[in-house]
């Protein structure tokens, strides 16, 4: 009956090999179809009775490779999903065949398939999966004796041995209880397993190297091969005596296989794996003979034969895996030594420090960069840090990282060994970027523990370099016209050979000198020598603006030895000075470039610093610099704004130091004297209150004919818009920096105490108080203009060169669409912003900077500013005026820099009065935003699935849904912080804002059960509209597609909202509607590990909770698909009877989820895919209890006993 199918069968796979070779299929009458012949193949393997014979006739020898394949395909979809319905005999049938078909079926080692062999295997490891030990317990032995046959079957049992390890060890892809079984059985029988391992390695092992290099050593080498990779599977979990057995015999072995050419790559692996062990101390002992002179001599002569190759892929592969061999064993040593196990420190431990400064010294970046952590573990390591081999190491270390930080090896580049093996290891110089620079961040603190051994020794090289540099002569390296403009003749390029080596060595000194200062006691450091080099540093002239920049790092790493010797004080004032106002070619008409613009602004925040780091040095010499700033102020073309407002920013830190209220507040009413002639000015208050008056104002409507260069009229106007730039600056400048005195009895003395809360609390005035809420009408009239610019008759006005100049800025897109900027920016070309940037540009900025002032206001002038009249409606028609027109990427940062820190820092007195009335409408508006915004992104997917959908990345789409996705997070974390109090440890979850979407998310998580409300959160709780719009959001963020934002608001929010709520009568819909809610969230993010633990946890807590009230709930349940109705009524019963004994918590949590799983949303690669259903069978070790939910197999259909199916 079989044959005829047979033959269709045979037919149809000749024309599947036809077309797959490219021919036309062979016409038949009734297929003729590609489609119609896979239906008929699936089909048959679903439902023909008859596919044990099928399969193993399509399976034989005499077949083509791809007809055999399918005929194990067949057979193997028979044992996944028709197994449990075979009768005995056609299992038994089955097996024997099976085994038949590796005992002769197959072709020799060197001539079978790869795919031929994996589905073999793969059918025995299925047929173990469900009836090893109990129906099969002669298992091992059939495989023993098949192996006994030859290197063909051979290599077919390490391949089942292999499969039955990853099955069921590594992705536990079965039952529990079956997986227990076999997990059991194996450890059981390890020992002969290992040694049938290690045996059957040995003797192919010799076999190879004794016989020449003929087909039947290779078949020897492609089974000891296959061995290894099997080891590999099983040295990570099993016992670690079986790996240190005999005297460490199979660690001698892979030893000894390391200079085997074919197998030293699989024997690495196994060594790694088994270095890399973790578990008991006394344990793991024995692993210390890998430091004896035996093992270190074979891996490091490995390494120096494998080096001396040359690059060649395989030997590189080959050092990567020696290099980890070489951390993991110095991981181990870290664990064993110092600790009570009576491990000492190895005799061969300066080898082992030479071998590994090798790989640190290596050209490749990679291996340099793997042996990082290792060296900061020794250095840090309570035993080893004091010896004096790895004391001596130090030197020779820190001279390696001064070649190791020097940033060449791009692999387009050609200048360095490094750079080959960089194609190897980088597909792109943004790639290697990207690597380079988070190894050099690695380095840096490594130096600094090596330094932290010997300070004076980092001190002393980096003195050196530095001395060097200075004198060396400046190589730009070959000329480069893409680099080089009119402007830039001779000057260093990013990639120059003289930049790289000052970028490095400025990493250098940075990072030893810090740590110096933070060892070495006060009278310990060596002043002198640093007075020397920062007057050589000091006298160095260069008009290189890369250069320069380096040198004022310098600066900024040796001034703390100023500290020492004050009288260098104004000479380091005037270099900073010198390079605020640094020019490449004076007087220049170009723009400037970028390099010349980082050098200034570094010069700027190095002075910030110091005046921030060293206030009561610098105070001394406040007039002479508070003079020098006015100075350049007086000269309008000199600076910039920023630079302006950043100088000072610097006066305004040292003012602090005064501790005199009243003096502070007259000098800081002298700085703001000219930003406030200007801002309070008719002109002015005019321009800030009208829309129309202020796009004209600022040139933004007018139609420019030169896209690069503005006209007369628009330089004008560039200067208006500065002037505004420059007054928003200030002000932000001086409530970011001016504050009262730390200590309270300085702070009583200034006059800036001027009472005391009801707790105790002292109440403290900014000295910048009464100059900033004199100009607070205009900033508020400048933000409601502002924000009044987006409605659409205002943006008809603006001119049409400018018609986007609200849009956002291209390297804004960039970052929110995760695209990578571009690395090598053009450092040495002019910055030639279009007209329409530069407006872009100006209005971002000072819409940024208006709600930072408005953040900052609050903890800077505390109840100064929160008792400002009418304050909340003045915000209100300000601030949150037109937000139906404000873009998302303008709402976001509003509510990040202005919203968040103002409620975060306002006393709980004024949340009645401020806070609530704000937030109120708020986030009422907020909710029914960014519901509108889901609803149209879930419309769009749903088109898109009929419809093709944009293939362009950049698309305005994705753009859009990214804003609301981060938009999302925005407004829930903002309700976060004013509702929930986190209390205990910071949550697993709580990322930064900005996190990316697809980061491993959590997946034990147990929501804190101690979140509680905060003051505010339950003063916005009492008000019935607060409060809905609240609930509202927080349960239908549930299920937008945002991951991240649906599992922090689940484990933060939701359960700390509705216990607030609890006490009240809730209507039953309002109950059924939370409740459906979170059922929602699991069918959008069940999938996500982390998220579906959270939801389920809140489904539990709110059935718990609230299925006594409200007998709704259960209705909702029983509308989940496939819900067991009997197991929810036991469920129910036990809930609602008090009497009844509570099952702990853990068991009614696992049996709730059982009854949720219908609506728990599956990944898209599993909603389809075929149930495999593995039977348990009689238990091994311990009788249980038969349950409803276990199948035990007891009796076949012939009611015949079934404890031994398969006889040998």
């Amino acid at each position: 009956a079989a044959q005829p199918r047979v033959e269709a069968l045979l037919h149809l796979h000749e024309e599947a090999v036809h077309v797959h070779q490219g021919h036309h299929p062979l016409p038949t009458p009734r297929h003729r179809h590609p489609d119609d012949r896979r239906e008929f193949c699936e089909e048959f393997k679903e439902k023909c009775p008859i596919c044990v014979p099928c399969g193993l006739k399509l399976a034989e020898k005499t077949q083509t490779a791809i007809v055999r394949h399918f005929g194990l395909q067949i057979l193997e979809h028979v044992v996944k999903y028709r197994w449990n319905n075979m009768p005995r005999l056609e299992k038994v049938y089955l097996k024997n065949n099976v085994m038949g078909l590796i005992s002769s079926g197959t072709q020799s080692i060197l001539e079978e398939e790869s795919h031929i062999k994996d589905v073999l295997s793969r059918i025995v490891v299925e047929m173990i999966k469900r009836e090893w030990p109990q129906h099969w317990p002669d298992m091992l032995k059939e495989l023993d004796t098949l192996s006994k046959q030859g290197e063909t079957q051979t290599e077919l049992v390490m391949f089942i041995l292999l499969r039955l390890a990853e099955d069921v060890v590594t992705f536990q892809t079965l039952p529990t209880q079956r997986r227990r079984d076999i997990q059991q059985t194996l450890t059981q029988n390890m020992e002969k397993i290992f040694s049938f391992l290690l045996t059957t390695l040995q003797q192919n092992v010799n076999k190879y190297r004794r016989m020449p290099k003929v087909s039947g050593a290779q078949a020897n080498c492609r089974v000891g091969i296959a061995a290894l990779n099997t080891l590999a599977g099983y040295i990570d979990w099993v016992a670690l005596s079986h790996i240190t057995a005999d005297n460490c015999k199979l660690l001698e072995m892979l030893c000894l296989l390391l200079n085997e050419p074919e197998l030293q790559i699989g024997a690495a692996e196994c060594l790694l794996i088994a270095v890399s062990r973790k578990g008991k101390l006394e344990d793991r002992k024995p692993l210390m003979v890998l430091f004896g002179d035996v093992a270190m001599h074979y891996i490091l002569s490995a390494a120096q034969t494998a080096d001396g190759e040359g690059l060649v892929e395989k030997h590189y592969v080959f050092l990567k895996r020696l290099c980890q061999v070489l951390c993991a064993l110095g991981s181990q040593l870290c664990a064993l030594l110092g600790s009570d196990s009576e491990v000492e420190t190895p005799a061969n431990f300066g080898k082992y420090l030479d071998s590994f400064l090798a790989f640190t010294t290596h050209p490749s970046q990679f291996l340099r960069s793997s042996t990082q952590i290792t060296w900061g573990a020794l250095f840090r390591h309570e035993v080893l840090s004091r010896d004096p081999l790895l004391l001596a190491m130090i030197p020779k270390y820190l001279r390696a990282s001064m070649t190791n930080l020097v940033k060449v090896g791009f692999p387009s580049k050609t200048d360095s060994p490094s750079c080959e093996y960089s194609r190897f290891d980088f597909d792109s110089d943004e790639d290697f970027n990207a690597f380079f620079n988070s190894f050099r961040a690695q380095q840096g603190e490594v130096m600094r523990m090596a330094c932290r051994l010997d300070s004076r020794t980092g001190f002393q090289m980096a003195g050196e370099w530095l001395k060097y540099q200075l004198t060396a002569p400046v190589d730009t390296g070959p000329m480069n016209c893409k680099f080089f403009g009119k402007t830039g003749e001779g000057l260093c390029s990013i990639f120059s050979p003289s930049f790289v080596q000052w970028d490095a060595m400025t990493f250098f000194s940075e990072s030893v000198i810090s740590q110096m200062f933070r060892t070495l006691d006060k009278d310990e450091i060596p002043v002198n020598d640093g007075i020397d080099l920062l007057q050589l540093v000091l006298n160095f002239e260069t008009k290189d603006p890369l250069i320069l920049s380096c040198v004022l790092t310098n600066v900024s790493a040796l001034f703390p030895f100023v500290t020492y010797r004050p009288e260098y004080l104004p000479q380091v004032l005037s270099k900073l000075f010198a390079s605020v106002t640094f020019e490449v070619v004076e007087e220049s008409k170009a723009p400037r470039t970028r390099a010349v613009k980082n050098v200034r602004r570094h010069a700027c925040s190095s002075i910030i610093k110091m005046c921030r780091d060293y206030p009561q040095l610098v105070l001394p010499n406040f007039e002479m610099l508070y003079n020098h700033v006015k100075q350049l102020l007086s000269n309008e073309l000199l600076l910039t704004q920023m630079e302006k407002c950043a100088l000072m920013e610097a006066l305004v830190l040292i003012s602090n130091q005064f501790k005199d209220y009243e003096r502070q507040k007259a000098f800081l009413e002298e700085l703001m004297a000219p930003v406030a002639g200007l801002w309070l000015s008719a002109e002015m208050q005019r321009v800030l209150s009208d829309p129309e008056a202020f796009i004209s104002y600022v040139g933004a409507d007018n139609k420019i004919a030169d896209p690069i260069m503005e006209d007369p009229s628009g330089l004008h106007r560039q200067r208006e818009r500065g002037l505004i730039s420059f007054c928003v600056y200030t002000i932000l400048g001086v409530v970011k920096r001016a504050r009262w005195p730390a200590a309270m009895e300085e702070a009583k003395a200034g006059g800036f105490l001027v009472g005391y809360l009801p707790s105790g609390s002292p109440i403290y005035r900014n000295p910048c108080t009464e100059q900033v809420l004199k100009l607070f009408d205009n900033l508020l009239a400048l933000i409601r203009t502002h924000n009044n610019l987006y409605m659409p008759e205002m943006v008809a006005k603006l001119g049409e060169t400018f018609a986007k100049a609200l849009d956002m800025l291209e390297v804004e897109k960039n970052a929110i669409l995760g695209l990578p900027q571009p690395l090598l920016e053009l450092y040495d070309s002019p910055v030639y912003k279009t007209v329409l940037e530069r407006m872009q540009g100006f209005f971002c900025t000072l819409y940024d900077n208006c709600f930072h002032i408005l953040g900052n206001a609050g903890p800077s002038m505390q109840q100064d500013f929160y008792t400002v009249e009418g304050l909340a409606s003045q915000l209100i028609s300000s601030a949150f005026i037109n937000l139906n027109n404000i873009p998302d990427y303008r709402l976001r940062p509003m509510l990040r820099v202005f919203v968040k820190p103002m409620v975060l820092s306002c006393p709980p007195e004024y949340y009645e009065t401020l806070v609530c009335p704000m937030l109120g409408p708020l986030f009422t508006y907020l909710h029914m935003r960014l519901s509108q915004k889901w609803e149209v992104i879930n419309q769009r997917s749903i088109l898109c699935e009929d419809d093709a959908a944009d293939d362009n990345p950049e698309s305005q789409e994705m753009l859009e849904e990214q804003l609301v996705r981060l938009l999302t997070r925005e407004v829930m974390d903002l309700i976060t912080v004013c509702c929930v109090a986190k209390r205990g440890a910071e949550h697993n979850s709580s990322v930064a804002v900005d996190g990316d979407d697809d980061e491993a998310m959590a997946t034990d998580v147990t929501p804190p059960a101690i979140a509680e409300l905060t003051e505010l959160g339950k003063c916005l709780m009492k008000q019935e509209d607060v409060c809905t719009a609240l609930m509202i959001t927080a349960y239908a963020s549930l299920s937008w597609k945002d991951t991240l934002s649906c599992q922090r608001t689940t484990t933060q929010l939701c359960w700390p909202l509705l216990k607030q709520v609890l006490p009240g009568n809730l209507l039953p819909d309002a109950v059924s509607w939370f409740f459906t809610s979170v059922l929602k969230g699991l069918q959008i993010h069940g999938q996500h590990d982390g998220c579906m633990a959270a939801l389920v946890h809140l489904a539990f807590q709110i059935y718990e909770a609230l299925r006594p009230r409200y007998a709704e709930l259960k209705v909702v349940m029983e509308q989940i698909p496939d819900i067991q109705r009997d197991s929810l009524e036991q469920f129910d019963s036990k809930l609602l009877n008090p009497t009844l004994q509570k099952v702990a918590d853990k068991r009614r949590k696992d049996h709730f989820k059982r009854l949720i799983t219908g609506c728990i949303g599956k990944p898209l690669g599993e909603q389809f895919r075929k149930e495999v259903h593995i039977r348990n069978l009689p238990s091994l070790f311990k009788k249980v209890k038969p349950s409803l939910e276990t199948d035990v197999l007891e009796t076949n259909e012939d009611g015949e006993d079934l404890t031994v199916l398969f006889e040998p």
